[in-house]
């Protein structure tokens, strides 16, 4: 990994957040599971796992069988207020943070590229110590990273390119330039046709 990544080519690094960066498959799950069993809605974490994990919340709602939007998002809202409760479970996939800061020491640029909603993003990264872009150094011990694309910021999600072609486009970089770390099979897919280098995690 470290040979790919210090290429003299690459300047940009995108990482996808869940299942990548960080292990919050569990701490996901238990939120959906949760939130939908106040609602009377039957759903194991196996089911979840099985069928579900990786899509953006509107898209596994829908697929669920909720046709309501106005329930749908109150079930998004309140997994979002649950999604703390199983932070215990959360861990950061040290060895590619320690990859990206190095990286970013020699001028690098890196950025989370994910489908999750931004909260749930910000809410996991300030929980281990990590900032995006405007976070103060004191609030980020671990470091930041350069920028932050969530689900509500591209319209078409994973496994189209667009949101990986949309960093690639603010940065001012190529697919050769570029380097994405991955986890799922959506995720895998969108890399392969962003015509970028890529690498995938498993944790």
């Amino acid at each position: 990994m470290a040979s790919a990544g210090f290429d003299t080519r690459i300047r940009l690094l995108l990482l996808d957040f869940d299942g990548t960066l960080a292990d919050t498959r569990r701490a996901n799950t238990l939120a959906y599971v949760a939130a939908l069993g106040e609602a009377g809605y039957p759903l194991s974490e196996e089911e979840y796992a099985a069928r579900y994990f990786g899509m953006r919340c509107e898209e596994f709602l829908t697929q669920y069988g909720i046709t309501d939007p106005a329930e749908r998002e109150r079930l998004r809202l309140r997994k979002i207020a649950l999604y703390p409760s199983f932070f215990d479970t959360v861990r950061l996939n040290r060895p590619l943070w320690e990859f990206c800061r190095q990286f970013r020491s020699l001028g690098g640029r890196v950025w989370v590229v994910s489908t999750g909603s931004r909260a749930n993003i910000d809410h996991v990264m300030r929980h281990l110590g990590i900032g995006g872009p405007d976070t103060p150094a004191d609030e980020a011990p671990l470091g930041r990273v350069d920028g932050i694309l969530s689900g509500l910021d591209i319209e078409r999600p994973k496994p189209e390119p667009d949101c990986f072609l949309e960093v690639m486009r603010r940065e001012g970089c190529s697919p050769r330039e570029t380097l994405i770390f991955e986890d799922s099979p959506i995720g895998i897919e969108a890399a392969r046709r962003s015509g970028a280098g890529y690498f995938v995690v498993k944790l």
